[in-house]
């Protein structure tokens, strides 16, 4: 649910989100009922998480704003450090803000350069418009099956 007063997580907010993924070639319908676990990730309280947070993640749905290019920086080190806790894993980049286009404070060649040293996709989406944000759980739910599924 977007708010325009912007606040930082803190600590943990948890919800659910059911997904249906297709996979026609397969013959398959599966369903994702997925814990969503938004964590802050203020590097000044990454300490706090540990690595806790992570066991058991089937997937990382990394969130960078567009209009504040720190968060894009940070991504690198956020996404590490689920990795070395889990392992490989499916990595969807999500650069939100999407809707605040004259704003954008880096340029897609960073964001795919980032997406492609960690083997990601990335999407543009809007948590105010809701542009893109099931396509990004969507996109994450299909490589996280065929991730589970060896495909």
């Amino acid at each position: 649910m977007f708010s325009d007063s912007y606040k930082t997580t803190i600590g943990t907010n948890v919800s659910k989100k059911e997904l249906t993924i297709y996979r026609p070639f397969e013959g398959l319908t599966v369903q994702v009922d997925a814990t969503v676990w938004d964590i802050m990730g203020e590097k000044g309280f990454r300490h706090l998480l540990k690595e806790t947070y992570f066991h058991g993640a089937n997937g990382i749905i990394a969130v960078a704003d567009a209009t504040r290019k720190s968060t894009l920086d940070d991504l690198d080190d956020w996404v590490d450090s689920v990795l070395k806790v889990v392992g490989p894993l499916p990595c969807l980049i999500a650069i939100n803000k999407s809707d605040l286009e004259d704003e954008f404070a880096y340029e897609a060649d960073l964001v795919t350069q980032i997406a492609k040293a960690f083997d990601s996709d990335y999407i543009y989406t809007s948590a105010k418009t809701g542009e893109n944000v099931e396509e990004a759980f969507l996109r994450l739910g299909t490589r996280m099956v065929e991730n589970q599924l060896g495909l």
